[in-house]
């Protein structure tokens, strides 16, 4: 993945996931009630005692409000519990109609929301900021993943992709043969340029397969390297995060995204030329 369009996608969803903890702020629980309850006193509490301003309710109202909205914006784990459900939400397993394919990104969510609760149970420190880096680059990994899917999904499922894979062998065999045996040169010269067509579409079609193929064992290893990435998260320790280990989890992680991305592209590419 070219990095402008990994930066792109992950800016993205921050600030899905930043309109997601506003909305939260604004709408939980403890916010309706400390408004409900500020109502109340300004309308039967104007002046409790001597001195007292009905607009103070206002004021404490509005310092309590404040307080709920920044602590709730500040919360890593409210933070991370939005950023899994908005994960689940775009890149839904339930869209893939392959149950292979659904369960494979069914896992990595998995992966991706043990990860962003090994990162809510680890002490405040350059650790945790470290491994919050680490975790928010996942967030492509996941996208590609579903993209990836997608795509393989939809080809398994294309019924005009399976009959032209069944037909046209038959089909270069029966031009063939005609043309072994035809003797009108216009005739000869029609055949030949649909023989050619045919060829053209049986060697785009084995490419494609190929590529789907490659794909799906991508896929397959890309869900190990990403349970790898966690066993490997599970262990590091606060001594390592100055050393070369941290770094090198980092850099597996954009490579994935990186070579998901390069399949993705390709077959866009094949996809757009058919």
């Amino acid at each position: 993945m070219t990095m402008p369009a990994q930066s792109d996608m992950q800016e993205e969803l921050k600030s899905r996931v930043w309109q997601a903890m506003l909305s939260y702020a604004f709408f939980r629980i403890e916010s309706a009630l400390t408004i409900a309850l500020i109502l109340v006193l300004i309308f039967l509490l104007p002046r409790p005692f001597a001195g007292w301003q009905w607009w103070y309710w206002l004021i404490l109202g509005l310092a309590a409000e404040s307080l709920i909205v920044y602590t709730s914006l500040t919360d890593h784990e409210t933070r991370q519990r939005l950023l899994v459900e908005l994960l689940k939400e775009r890149y839904n397993p339930a869209d893939l109609r392959n149950p292979k394919y659904r369960s494979r990104l069914e896992k990595a969510i998995d992966y991706h929301q043990r990860m962003a609760a090994l990162v809510q149970s680890t002490q405040e420190g350059v650790l945790k900021d470290r491994l919050k880096g680490m975790v928010d680059g996942m967030d492509a990994w996941i996208a590609n993943m579903y993209r990836l899917s997608k795509r393989l999904d939809a080809y398994e499922a294309d019924k005009v992709l399976a009959r032209d894979m069944e037909a046209a062998p038959e089909a270069i065999r029966q031009l063939e043969k005609r043309l072994s045996t035809e003797s009108n040169p216009a005739i000869r010269a029609q055949a030949q340029e649909t023989l050619s067509s045919k060829r053209a579409q049986w060697e785009n079609l084995q490419k494609l397969k190929a590529m789907m193929e490659k794909a799906d064992l991508q896929l397959e290893e890309t869900l190990s390297d990403l349970g790898n990435v966690y066993s490997q998260l599970r262990q590091i320790e606060v001594r390592d995060v100055d050393s070369g280990r941290a770094q090198r989890i980092a850099d597996d992680i954009n490579d994935q995204v990186a070579t998901l991305q390069d399949i993705v592209d390709s077959m866009d590419e094949v996809y757009s030329a058919r």
